[in-house]
């Protein structure tokens, strides 16, 4: 949340040890989402309402500018779960360092319609015809639910007739967001704004599955219900934010620029005893703004401007021709923290491969762990080997590759991690999903932010996002490469290409220094 000049994260912590356990909300904060400074955690098990765990929740601002923090608290050995809520003990100090938990907590009990062991993560509260209102994941058998509370005095808070919205085989809901969009533009809307000129956004976290998905659609406040627009797929096979490492993301409206501006979190994909060794296990990525496509159809997602501070050497590439089997390298100083920002060109369509019906069936990421970027094909694969040692004994190859369907033509963005890594006991998948992009002009962009063990990429605008984590043992620190590369043979173009090598940014300095 923002509050008086400071962005503030809380986050899942255990301050004794790199793996689950011990939950506390850790707290930084910021001037600018990308120089941070560790405070003391915010909330702590302390009370017979949390005494077993503070797990995860939302911040809600109200209209006179005091922030409360709702989350779930853990009252026993067998994780029965209810809502409790807390308030700064001191409302003029600008970086919150101590929170109160009253005594009249907690707010929300799971009645006995409702499993209590399966009822997390409420969200941020919005304003609705005369009522704040909540959402608490949950599931009844394999249904995944976002149960709807309203209150009248944020306090005293009553369980809706039904749930705002429910979805058959999905299994359990953690970490909902509910949040509106704008029909036109790209600013973000304070969760509360209503009317005609706004669409709604419900995303889930799948526990079944550790992935996301979300729809648009329309929230009818007289009946409190939510309904996703019609052709959306509402379940597994839907929309996601990011079709990666990416899980229990959260937004929240940033009223100082009028953003929209989203948070998620990628695990770490090595062996526990590696994260012990290391001393720590997961990472915040970096924070990225939302917003609605201009087709209604679908959200989309950029880093946030203030990353560019960070740039540093520059190195750039123009109508440099690929042809089949080319890889040329960009000399960036430092290839393992690195921003790329690059746009392919390519004279026709004619070349691309035949899409194969049986792939309809398959999820993206099979169609490209069969694939894959070294596999030669017609119109790509085409992209950028990240993270790569000199001769490519290991490399990320994010990547494009182009088919020519019954009735279109379909987009390939995958994020290979098969090739990443020499090192053993390592998860190393190969992410994707389609891309719905205009061919019309012949043209495909592709953003990597690099950063040692982690590379976030972003295709056509935002259309797509894929974040990977790889553990390289030689394309390390000064020994990492990136190459541009093509393996189709139709030959590619790149465009123009845009290579920053990144500055640290500064962490646990005061940030009033």
């Amino acid at each position: 949340m923002y509050y008086k000049g400071l962005y503030h994260l809380f986050y899942q912590y255990n301050p004794k040890g790199a793996v689950w356990g011990n939950i506390v909300w850790a707290h930084s904060v910021s001037k600018d989402l990308i120089n941070w400074e560790s405070l003391e955690p915010a909330i702590y098990p302390s009370k017979w309402f949390d005494n077993y765990g503070c797990w995860s929740g939302s911040a809600t601002v109200l209209p006179n500018g005091d922030p409360v923090i709702f989350y779930t608290g853990i009252v026993d050995k067998d994780n029965s779960q209810i809502q409790n809520y807390a308030v700064p003990a001191n409302l003029s100090d600008p970086y919150l360092r101590k929170w109160v938990k009253p005594d009249d907590n907690p707010i929300v009990n799971p009645d006995a319609s409702v499993n209590g062991s399966a009822f997390r993560d409420p969200t941020t509260a919005w304003w609705a015809d005369g009522h704040w209102k909540i959402l608490v994941g949950s599931r009844r058998k394999h249904r995944g639910v976002a149960y709807l509370y309203n209150s009248r005095d944020f306090k005293k808070w009553v369980k809706a007739k039904h749930p705002l919205h429910s979805v058959q085989g999905t299994g359990m809901w953690e970490c909902p967001d509910f949040f509106p969009v704008s029909l036109s533009g790209e600013k973000g809307l304070d969760p509360s704004v209503m009317g005609q000129n706004v669409k709604h956004a419900l995303k889930v976290s799948l526990d079944m599955t550790r992935y996301e998905y979300y729809t648009l659609g329309t929230y009818d406040k007289k009946k409190d219900r939510y309904f996703p627009d019609e052709g959306l797929v509402d379940g597994w096979a839907g929309l996601r934010l990011d079709y990666g490492n990416f899980y229990a993301s959260k937004t929240f409206y940033d009223p100082s620029t009028n953003r929209r501006i989203l948070w998620g979190w990628a695990n770490e994909s090595d062996a526990v005893q590696q994260d012990k060794d290391k001393g720590w296990a997961g990472i915040q990525l970096i924070p990225r703004k939302v917003w609605l496509d201009p087709s209604g159809k679908q959200l989309l997602q950029w880093p946030v401007a203030e990353l560019e501070k960070l740039r540093g050497h520059n190195v750039q590439l123009s109508h440099q021709k690929l042809n089949q089997g080319d890889h040329v390298e960009v000399k960036v100083t430092t290839a393992a923290q690195a921003d790329v920002d690059v746009t392919f060109s390519f004279p026709s369509l004619d070349k691309a491969e035949p899409f194969d019906p049986k792939w309809a069936k398959l999820d993206a990421l099979d169609v490209c762990a069969q694939k894959g970027s070294k596999s030669p094909g017609g119109l790509g694969p085409f992209g950028l080997l990240t993270l790569a040692s000199e001769k490519l004994e290991e490399f990320t190859p994010v990547f494009f590759r182009v088919f020519k369907a019954a009735d279109k033509h379909k987009v390939l963005l995958c994020s290979d991690a098969r090739s990443s890594s020499l090192g053993e006991g390592l998860y190393k998948p190969s992410f994707a999903g389609f891309v719905d992009v205009d061919l019309t002009e012949k043209k495909l962009s592709l953003r990597s932010l690099i950063d040692h063990s982690v590379v976030e990429s972003f295709g056509a605008g935002g259309r797509i996002a894929i974040t990977s984590r790889v553990y390289p043992t030689t394309a390390v620190f000064e020994k990492a490469r990136l190459f541009v590369f093509n393996n189709g043979s139709e030959t590619i173009t790149v465009e123009s290409l845009n290579a920053w090598s990144m500055n640290k940014p500064v962490m646990n300095v005061p940030v009033k220094s």
